[in-house]
């Protein structure tokens, strides 16, 4: 897999956790943690069809 992957993947998943601490905590930005955590996660699943499908690896 690709390393540029991998980073939108963890950093995604990093974002994700961190808010649902922050919902637990009732942080007023969880909800846009948790969005942005969704993006990267969107973002990495899309790069990873895109390389998959252009036959890169």
């Amino acid at each position: 897999m690709n390393k540029k992957v991998i980073s939108f993947f963890s950093f995604g998943f990093l974002l994700i956790v961190i808010g649902a601490i922050g919902k637990i905590f009732k942080w007023n930005q969880a909800n846009v943690i948790l969005a942005t955590g969704l993006v990267f996660e969107t973002v990495a699943v899309l790069l990873f069809a895109w390389i998959k499908i252009k036959g890169d690896e």
